[in-house]
């Protein structure tokens, strides 16, 4: 389910910033094609349109992302979602050196014979 809003969020994002760049607050952007028909009103609609798909799919966006937060972290027993070990590096800890040993007392000869 994740993937599925992850592939959604990437849609939108993607439409999101064609609809941004197709308009332009000075009159110049996709409404500047239609100067001779803007008499008749087919400009204002145009504008009108790109604002409100801006804003729809802002929201749409908005609403999907706090949804793929919940579905990412839903099964994790991790509650950042993030494994800890990949983001700290490991610490170089300085091996102790080996205790010198003394030599092991070494048992007498026996000097008497075995009987």
């Amino acid at each position: 389910m994740g993937y599925v809003l992850l592939v959604l969020i990437l849609i939108i994002a993607i439409l999101l910033g064609a609809v941004i760049l197709v308009q332009n607050p000075k009159g110049t952007g996709l409404a500047s094609g239609f100067e001779a028909a803007g008499k008749i009103g087919g400009v204002q609609r145009t504008t009108d349109f790109l604002e409100k798909s801006t804003w729809y799919l802002t929201a749409a966006l908005f609403v999907l992302c706090i949804a793929a937060t919940g579905a990412f972290s839903s099964g994790a027993g991790n509650a950042s979602g993030f494994e800890e070990d990949e983001f700290i590096a490991p610490v170089a800890t300085e091996a102790a050196a080996p205790a010198a040993t003394a030599p092991a007392a070494t048992a007498p000869a026996a000097t008497e014979p075995a009987q």
